[in-house]
């Protein structure tokens, strides 16, 4: 993992190892120069527009002179009129340097990196691991603990996690304590009203307290990669002296300023349970499809999920309308309710009505193909594709009849994707299918009830797993002069 100028000639550069003589194994992480393997090496650059192809000077009535006078003769200079040989000053970019980072880039602090331990070869913690920028991350792990000596086991207190500040622009950023939620021996979890007071590990009454049983990091950042906003929920909890080891959990999240966080599906494939992400192209937006970038999802739906009628306790369709239920990842799901036609009832207005019932105000465009899929990744975003089919329904005698939706049949294909060791779940299709019927006017007087319907399955198109390697067909055959014969 590099940093700096790649046009100059060293760079630092993390490098990490595996210890497979500690017990358990360790990451062992050193901060290097290193050498740019570049065949062309700049030691220093004292010109930088030598770095980019600068427009030549187009010659007019006015400067024609003065271009001839430079570059008339046999030969000319291209240097600048002021070169700066100050080899051993300072560059002033360097000076007011801005941490700018990419994705997956580890998050650097004053002495190395944030922390968010997790397991490496077994389920004990390493406090090795960086945080990556922009990649959500939840873990797990086993600490060993002696109580006797929790208040000098520095991963048990909160100043481990937050002593060191996070190397994000020409000013540090601090990480602040968002929140502590103390946890007792039973399990229950208070929130303190004052978050600003450091708890550190202590014993009292053969119980260490005040320890660390998980952190959550937020970050804010900017739509250039710079990190302007750091803090640190915690959970404290009581060890008692018969524990040799704690479980703690991490997790880290970022939130780009100025917008709303996006909840999540899975990361990257779907989870069974939560709901399908879904959203819209704006209404006059002036690309085309090709070209919709963070267009997606920007108008979706209030919860930019896929919705599908919500029963109520009534069954009136036209009472119902606005109540929608989110469709879950991996459930098959039914709803309905039931709608009384009257001979008053207008044809055009009713079919509205129903199509409204069982589409929603705002039915989105596309569905994002994995649990994380982001409105830029235009790619993972999935189109639906809506159906209407028409059957022939009830035949009450009179003179006019008109065509009004009965039911909206969702279907979702997904595949397993990726390694067979931990397959993720991804949408590869969405039919919506409006079916409609047949309704002809009643006679005065006359009402009719028919049942409304709304769908979603689930359909695993995944295929087969090759097998590893395939058996040799068997030949048996004569060969020739009874050479290998009998043998097959």
């Amino acid at each position: 993992i590099c940093r700096g100028d790649s046009q100059l000639c060293r760079q630092k550069a993390a490098v990490y190892s595996l210890d497979v003589e500690a017990n358990p194994p360790e990451r062992i992480f050193k901060l290097i120069d290193q050498v740019n393997p570049s065949i062309f090496c700049i030691h220093a650059t004292n010109y930088k527009q030598a770095l980019y192809l600068k427009s030549p000077e187009i010659p007019t009535p006015e400067n024609f002179d003065r271009l001839l006078d430079k570059f008339g003769g046999a030969t000319f200079s291209a240097e600048p009129d002021s070169w700066n040989l100050d080899m051993d000053a300072q560059n002033p970019s360097d000076a007011n340097e801005t941490y700018r980072y990419e994705y997956g880039a580890p998050v650097q602090t004053e002495d190395a990196f944030l922390r968010l331990p997790s397991p490496v070869v077994s389920s004990w913690c390493s406090d090795a691991n960086p945080a990556g920028f922009l990649v959500n991350q939840a873990t797990k792990c086993i600490r060993s603990v002696s109580v006797e000596k929790c208040d000098s086991i520095q991963a048990l207190s909160m100043l481990f996690y937050i002593n060191s500040s996070i190397l994000a622009s020409v000013f540090q950023v601090n990480i602040t304590v968002q929140s502590i939620v103390v946890q007792s021996l039973n399990g229950m979890r208070t929130l303190l009203s004052r978050s600003d007071v450091l708890r550190l590990p202590m014993v009292l009454d053969g119980l260490c307290i005040n320890a660390v049983l998980g952190v959550n990091y937020h970050i804010t950042h900017t739509d250039t990669g710079e990190i302007i906003e750091a803090a640190a929920a915690f959970v404290l909890g009581a060890i008692s002296k018969e524990a040799l080891s704690i479980e703690q959990s991490f997790e880290i999240s970022f939130t780009q300023k100025n917008t709303q966080p996006v909840p999540l599906s899975g990361n990257p494939g779907y989870v069974v349970g939560l709901p399908v992400r879904a959203g819209s192209r704006p209404q006059g937006y002036p690309f085309p499809a090709g070209f919709l970038f963070a267009a997606l999802a920007l108008s979706s739906n209030k919860h930019s999920q896929l919705t599908i009628l919500q029963s109520t306790s009534t069954q009136d369709c036209l009472a119902a309308q606005g109540a929608r239920a989110p469709v879950l990842f991996g459930y098959n799901m039914i709803s309905g309710c039931k709608l009384r036609i009257t001979a008053a009832m207008k044809c055009q207005p009713l079919a509205q009505t129903l199509l409204d019932v069982l589409k929603g105000q705002s039915f989105p465009e596309y569905v994002a193909s994995f649990g994380n899929s982001q409105a830029q990744d235009v790619l993972d975003w999935v189109p639906i594709t809506q159906l209407h089919i028409s059957e022939q329904m009830m035949s009450i005698t009179l003179q006019s009849s008109c065509q009004i939706p009965v039911s909206l049949g969702i279907e979702v294909k997904w595949a397993k994707y990726g390694s067979l060791v931990n397959p993720q779940a991804r949408i590869v299709n969405v039919t919506a299918t409006i079916t409609t019927t047949t309704l002809k006017q009643l006679p005065s007087g006359k009402e009719r009830i028919i049942p409304i319907t709304s769908s979603v399955v689930f359909t695993d198109i995944s295929s087969p797993a090759e097998p590893a390697y395939k058996a040799w067909p068997t030949i048996n055959i004569k060969l020739p002069f009874d050479f290998f014969y009998p043998f097959v």
